[in-house]
C-alpha cells in the first residue's frame, strides 16, 4: 500500500477517525467512559434518536427536509399512551400509532407534489400542529397508563444488548439494502440530483417523494413508542430538538443539504458521533450552554471538511 492509496482511504473515512480518536481522548480524560454501562447507555439514547436520522437521511437525499419528527415523536408517545388508557390492547395500539406517524408522512408529500408547497414550510407547520395535537390529547400533563412489560421497548435488554439497539440497527440495514440495492433507493437519489431529469427517465417523481416522508414519519412514530416505553408515559414535551440533532447527524455524516449525495452509513457514524461527544462532555461535566457551543462548532467544523472533500471529487 502506497502513500496515494493510504490519502486515498483516510479521505473516505474523515469522520470515522475522528470518532476514534474522540473515543481514546475521552476514554483517557472522562471517567467511566469505557464503562460498560456507560456504552450502554450511549447505545440506548442513539439508538432512539438514530431512527430519526436514518429517515431525515432519505428525506434530504431526496432533496427535501422535515421538521416536524420531534413533534411526531411526541405525540406517537402520547396517542400510544392515550389509546392504552382507553383500553385499546398495545398489540393493537402500536401499529395505529405507527400508521398514523406514517399518514402525516403522506399528508406532507402529498401537499409537497400536490400544490408544490415547499417541504420546508409545510412540515414547520406540521411541527407546530403536531406539537399542540399532544398537548390536546394529554391535558398537557404526562399519561402513564402502561403495563410493566411495556417498558421492555425501551429500557430492556435481549442478551445483554438494550432493545432499541436491535431495532436501531434492524431499520439501519433495511434502509441501507433499500437505498443501495433496490431501484426504489436509485430513484430517490435521482429524485435528489434532478427532480426533473429524473421525471422524463420515467422516474414517478411524486409517489418518491410522498415515501420518503411516510417511511420518515413511520420511524419517527416507532422512535416516539421506544421512548415512551423508556420513560413509561406519554409526555407532550419531550424530544424537544432532535428534528436539529438528526439533520446534524446526517449533514455531519457527509450528506450534501442539496440533495442526491450521501449514505446511510454516513449517517449512522454521525448518529454515533454526536452521541458520544454529547456523553463525553457530559462525563466531563461541561455545562449545557458550553455543550451547544461545541456541538455547533463541531457540526459546522465536520460540514467543512465534507465540502472540502466534494470539491476535492
Amino acid at each position: 500500500m502506497n502513500w496515494r492509496d493510504i490519502k486515498a482511504i483516510t479521505a473516505k473515512s474523515t469522520l470515522e477517525i475522528v470518532l476514534v480518536l474522540t473515543c481514546i481522548i475521552l476514554s483517557v480524560t472522562a471517567p467511566h467512559f469505557l464503562s460498560i454501562e456507560n456504552l450502554l447507555n450511549v447505545l440506548r439514547s442513539v439508538s432512539v434518536q438514530g431512527l430519526l436520522a436514518f429517515g431525515m437521511t432519505m428525506v434530504i437525499i431526496a432533496g427535501e427536509i422535515d421538521l416536524s419528527v420531534a413533534s411526531s415523536v411526541a405525540l406517537a408517545g402520547c396517542l400510544v399512551a392515550y389509546l392504552t388508557q382507553a383500553g385499546i390492547p398495545l398489540a393493537l395500539g402500536i401499529p395505529m400509532t405507527v400508521l398514523t406517524g406514517a399518514s402525516f408522512g403522506v399528508f406532507t408529500g402529498v401537499v409537497r407534489v400536490k400544490w408544490e408547497v415547499p417541504s420546508f414550510i409545510s412540515t414547520l407547520a406540521l411541527y407546530l400542529s403536531l406539537k399542540g395535537l399532544a398537548l390536546l390529547i394529554t391535558g398537557g400533563f404526562p399519561i402513564a397508563s402502561f403495563p410493566d412489560w411495556y417498558h421492555i421497548l425501551g429500557g430492556g435488554y435481549v442478551l445483554g444488548v438494550p432493545f432499541p439497539a436491535l431495532i436501531f440497527l434492524a431499520v439501519f440495514a433495511a434502509i441501507a439494502f433499500v437505498m443501495k440495492r433496490t431501484v426504489f433507493g436509485q430513484a430517490v437519489y435521482a429524485v435528489g440530483g434532478n427532480a426533473e431529469a429524473a421525471r422524463l427517465s420515467g422516474i414517478n417523481v411524486a409517489f418518491v417523494r410522498i415515501m420518503v416522508f411516510a417511511i420518515t414519519g413511520a420511524l419517527a412514530a416507532v422512535s416516539g413508542i421506544m421512548l415512551s416505553a423508556r420513560i413509561m408515559s406519554g409526555t407532550p414535551t419531550v424530544a424537544v430538538g432532535w428534528e436539529l440533532d438528526a439533520i446534524a447527524a446526517v449533514i455531519v455524516g457527509g450528506t450534501s443539504f442539496a440533495g442526491g449525495i450521501g449514505t446511510v452509513w454516513g449517517t449512522l457514524v454521525g448518529v454515533v458521533f454526536i452521541g458520544v461527544i454529547i456523553n463525553g462532555m457530559t462525563l466531563l461535566d461541561v455545562s449545557s450552554s458550553h455543550q451547544f457551543v461545541m456541538r455547533g462548532m463541531l457540526i459546522f467544523a465536520a460540514v467543512w471538511l465534507n465540502r472540502l472533500q466534494e470539491k476535492r471529487k
